[in-house]
């Protein structure tokens, strides 16, 4: 038990604590000074996990900020900067970002359920349900599948769009959460279409309808499931936050499960930091995404080759791989995760970076990255004292 490590961690989360919630870094840099949707629940997640009533305080707060901000059409913030005069909202940059809503779901649930407070649920089930609402919206075909426009989610520089594996998983997981606690038939029912439908169009050798059957038969599956798909066709590289949350999920068979484990533990090992690389593999200056991932970002391009969403390495995505692991019993393979998430925070005298080339292992992105450290609060909480995320 790396004891050492936990209260590193610990101590990041409070410095990261504002009186608006949690903010992404505890650097003074702008855009990481303020609540994000995403890493402010992720952090409460490892919140919750460590049992610290101010960590725990400062989530409650991360969640009403987000709700406060909340677009009347149901628009979660993706993040939120509040300061003596003014409150800056943003709903995304070159593209909005989904994952916000379901996120913000998820954290008002996981909230409720841990601190045994149903009135959270009934406080916020207004926004709750215009979320959800919208959430239909976006399907725009009402097949049960939202559609994720490029840069929609927290792979903001990288090529999923469509119908990306993650963002369908995010919303089974919001949508079980709620359900925990409405005990809706609707809602069940809603819940099966999504995962019938995550199973016909994802899950190689489905017999069932299929959105896109033409570019379904002509992708080539491995073993693990495709990031996303459009009209264009699949996209087939390896999404490790994905397939992490679909086992944690424990959508589709086990053998596909197993292989999903096998391929992303052998990979994690293959590298220098003994960790899954968040995309795999690395999109080059001759690969035909290439032009593509180039032109999809806003300030400067930061997706070379084995960095950030291009094959980088993160703390935050091994942490919920971890959290897979240890879900279908490989506890052994969590223990390894977990040390080598701890030492790669702990490079540069406990720097928390938020991300790290994978064949140099040169740290990239801002360092005391907020949910760098919630990554391994949240595992080290699930080994070690049995801390179940709600499913």
């Amino acid at each position: 038990m790396d004891t050492l490590s936990y209260n590193k961690s610990l101590e990041l989360l409070h410095k990261v604590s504002s009186a608006s919630g949690f903010v992404a870094s505890a650097e003074d840099t702008s855009n990481y000074k303020r609540v994000w949707a995403r890493d402010g629940v992720i952090c409460g997640l490892a919140a919750l996990a460590s049992g610290d009533e101010k960590l725990i305080e400062t989530f409650r707060i991360t969640l009403e900020t987000l709700a406060n901000n909340q677009h009347e059409i149901g628009t979660i913030p993706s993040n939120v900067m509040i300061n003596e005069n003014t409150t800056d909202v943003s709903y995304g940059g070159l593209a909005g970002r989904v994952d916000a809503v379901t996120w913000f779901i998820i954290g008002i649930c996981q909230y409720a359920f841990h601190t045994n407070d149903n009135t959270f649920i009934t406080k916020y089930e207004v926004e709750i349900e215009k979320a959800l609402h919208l959430l239909e919206a976006w399907e725009f075909n009402n097949r049960h599948l939202i559609y994720v426009p490029l840069s929609g989610n927290w792979a903001d520089e990288y090529i999923t769009d469509g119908y990306v594996l993650y963002d369908q998983l995010l919303r089974i997981w919001a949508l079980k959460n709620y359900n925990n606690f409405k005990k809706s038939e609707k809602l069940a029912l809603k819940i099966k279409h999504i995962v019938e439908q995550v199973e016909s169009n994802f899950l190689p050798n489905s017999n069932q309808e299929k959105f896109h059957e033409r570019a379904y038969n002509e992708t080539d599956f491995k073993a693990y499931l495709p990031c996303s798909f459009s009209p264009s066709g699949y996209k087939n590289q390896f999404d490790a936050f994905a397939n992490s949350l679909l086992l944690l999920l424990n959508i589709g068979p086990s053998k596909v499960h197993e292989e999903i484990i096998n391929f992303s533990f052998d990979l994690a090992k293959s590298t220098k930091l003994g960790l899954v690389p968040a995309f795999w593999p690395p999109i080059f200056e001759s690969d035909q995404h290439w032009n593509l991932l180039k032109d999809n970002c806003k300030y400067e391009f930061r997706n070379f080759p084995y960095e950030f969403h291009n094959g980088g390495s993160w703390s935050m995505v091994n942490g919920f791989f971890a959290l897979g692991l240890l879900a279908h019993s490989e506890k052994e393979k969590t223990n390894i995760i977990l040390n080598n998430i701890n030492k790669a925070n702990a490079i540069e005298e406990y720097s928390f970076y938020e991300n790290f080339n994978t064949d140099t292992t040169t740290p990239n992105g801002v360092s005391n990255c907020a949910w760098s450290a919630a990554a391994a609060v949240l595992v080290h909480q699930a080994i070690n004292n049995n801390f179940k995320i709600v499913l």
